[in-house]
This record gives structure tokens, sequence and C-alpha cells, in this order.
């Protein structure tokens, strides 16, 4: 028998967020429901570039550590309402070329069984800053 799973509240989404300024995938994956989907922020489709299943998934978020070595979210604020979510951030990170980028962004998310499904992430498209 399966054990009934807790539901996600904003506190599981900043435990999601202080897992990313880790850089811990194996945390973030434990958060991940096994069908899971990341659309990033960049990529040729309208969703950006997605992400299906858990092996693809762990490969995005790993990019973005590959992108911005010293990526972090700060100022996190989270919110729940059934099966949705939102998390909005300030996104700070340095790209291997010496851009830096400093950009609110949110996260749409789409859980279940007490897990996140589907991790929507939006940037406001703001020029790079100097290096």
């Amino acid at each position: 028998m399966n054990e009934p799973q807790k539901p996600i509240t904003a506190q599981t989404l900043a435990a999601f967020a202080e897992a990313w300024n880790r850089h811990d995938l194996e945390a973030l994956m434990g958060f991940m429901h096994d069908e899971c989907v990341f659309h990033a922020v960049a990529g040729p489709d309208v969703l950006g570039r997605t992400f299906s299943g858990r092996t693809e998934v762990a490969a995005g978020f790993t990019a973005a550590w590959t992108n911005f070595p010293d990526a972090a979210w700060l100022d996190g604020d989270h919110f729940v309402v059934g099966e949705r979510g939102v998390s909005e951030s300030t996104f700070k990170g340095t790209k291997v070329d010496g851009s830096r980028i400093e950009a609110r962004m949110v996260d749409v998310f789409t859980f279940k069984d007490g897990k996140i499904l589907v991790k929507n992430a939006y940037r406001k498209d703001r020029p790079s800053l100097p290096s």
C-alpha cells in the first residue's frame, strides 16, 4: 500500500529553492515526480527548452549551473494554491564568458502526488550586465 503524500506547501518550495542555491541535484530530484517536466527559461520553442522525465530534467537542472557556475536565486517568495504554485525570486549569475545576469523571475509549478510534476521557468529579458 502506498503511503499518502504530504501536500506541497510554500515551505516545500522554499526548501526546493534552497537546494537550487546549494546546487544540490540529488535534493532537487527528490522533490520531482517520476513523470516530471521542466520548461527552461530559454530555448527554441514557445516554452523554452523542454526536458521530460527524470534523466532529462536532471540534465536540464545541471545545465543551469554549467551555464552559470555561481547561479543563485535570491529573495524568494512562494505560494501554493491546490495543485499549483509559484516561486518568485531574483536570479543572479555569471556566464562562463564573464557576462552577468540579474533579473526577477518566476517558476510556475504543477504538483502531482505530493511532488513537482511541472516546473515552468520565466525570467525577465534584461540585457547582460558588464563583467
